[in-house]
C-alpha cells in the first residue's frame, strides 16, 4: 500500500492531465450515446434496471437491436464511471493542496453513481419525459464540473480575487442564467416532440409547436449578451476573450442546426448533434465563468483577494 501511495502524484502531472480530458470525454460521448437510445426508439430495449430483462444481464437473442443500443449505453456508464474512479485515485495524494480538484473528482464520480440510479428509475417509470429530462441535464452538469476540473488544475492553488471589472462579471453571470433557460425550454421542447425513446412512453403534455418559439427566445437573448461579452472582452483585453468568441461560436452553430431541425421535421442525427453541442456550450459557459477570477498575489492580504 505505501508503494502504491508513493506511485500517486505528488501534483498534477500528465496522469491527473490525461484522465481529467477522458472523463470531460466520456461524460460528452455518453451523452451521445444516450441519445441515440431516444432517437432510435430503444429507451425499453431493456425493459428492466439493471439486468436487461428479468431473466438476463445482457441483452438475448428475442430482443432486437433497439436492445442492443440501450445496453450499450449501459455498458457506456461503467466506462465513463472507471474514469471517474481513477481520476479520483490520482487526486487523492493532492487532495489536502489540491482540495478544489479532489471536490470536483468527488462530484464526478458520485455523480455517476446517481445517473445509473437515474437511469434506472427512468426505465422503471417508462421514459417519464421529465425524469429523462432531468437525467439529460445532470449528464450536462456533469460535462461542466469536469470542465472546471481541466480549468483548474493548470490554476495556482490560493486565493483568488476578480480579473475583470465588477460590470463584466455581472454580465457574465446574467449570461449564464440565461443559457440555463434556454437549455430548460429545449429539454421541454423535446419532452414535447415525437423523439419519446419509445412508441409507448408518455410526452409532458405541452404544445411542441409553441415551446419551439419559446425556446428561441432566451437562445437569441443568449446571443445577444455573448457579443456583448465577447466584445467587451477584446476592447479591455480582457482573460474571457478566447472562451467567448468559443462560446459565441458554439452558440451561432447551435441556432443553425435548431432553424434546420425545426424546418425539417426534427431529423434525429440533427437532434443528437443539438443535444451534444448544447453540453458543449455549457462547458465553454463554465470556462469563461472560471476565468474572470485569477490567483490573487502572494503578498496581497488574504482578505482583500477573498472579498474581490
Amino acid at each position: 500500500m505505501n508503494r502504491f501511495a508513493q506511485w500517486l502524484p505528488d501534483r498534477v502531472d500528465t496522469r491527473i492531465r490525461v484522465f481529467a480530458w477522458l472523463s470531460f470525454a466520456v461524460q460528452t460521448i455518453i451523452i451521445g450515446t444516450g441519445g441515440a437510445v431516444r432517437l432510435t426508439g430503444s429507451g425499453l430495449g431493456c425493459p428492466t434496471w439493471p439486468t436487461c430483462t428479468a431473466d438476463s444481464l445482457v441483452p438475448t437473442e428475442e430482443l432486437s437491436y433497439h436492445s442492443l443500443i440501450e445496453f450499450g449505453n449501459r455498458m457506456m456508464t461503467g466506462v465513463v464511471g472507471i474514469v471517474a474512479l481513477v481520476l479520483f485515485v490520482l487526486v487523492w495524494r493532492i487532495r489536502r493542496e489540491r482540495r478544489d480538484l479532489f471536490t470536483l473528482a468527488f462530484i464526478v464520480g458520485a455523480g455517476v453513481v446517481a445517473q445509473a440510479i437515474v437511469g434506472g428509475i427512468t426505465v422503471w417509470t417508462g421514459l417519464n419525459p421529465f425524469i429523462v429530462g432531468f437525467h439529460y441535464v445532470s449528464s450536462l452538469l456533469l460535462v461542466c464540473v469536469c470542465a472546471a476540473f481541466i480549468v483548474r488544475m493548470d490554476a495556482i492553488a490560493g486565493p483568488r480575487e476578480l480579473a475583470v471589472p465588477g460590470w463584466y462579471a455581472g454580465l457574465t453571470h446574467a449570461t449564464t442564467a440565461v443559457l440555463a433557460l434556454t437549455i430548460v425550454f429545449g429539454i421541454l421542447t423535446t419532452g414535447a416532440g415525437p423523439h419519446s425513446g419509445d412508441a409507448a412512453a408518455g410526452r409532458n403534455g405541452f404544445e411542441a409547436e409553441l415551446l419551439e418559439h419559446v425556446h428561441a427566445w432566451p437562445g437569441y437573448a443568449l446571443l445577444a449578451l455573448t457579443v456583448a461579452l465577447v466584445v467587451g472582452a477584446w476592447r479591455l483585453r480582457l482573460p474571457t476573450l478566447r472562451w467567448t468568441i468559443v462560446l459565441l461560436a458554439a452558440e451561432l452553430v447551435q441556432i443553425a442546426i435548431g432553424l434546420y431541425q425545426a424546418r425539417n421535421g426534427l431529423p434525429p442525427l440533427a437532434v443528437g448533434v443539438h443535444m451534444v453541442l448544447a453540453a458543449l456550450t455549457a462547458a465553454a459557459m463554465t470556462v469563461v465563468v472560471l476565468r474572470l477570477k485569477r490567483t490573487a498575489p502572494a503578498d496581497r492580504p488574504v482578505e482583500a483577494s477573498v472579498g474581490a
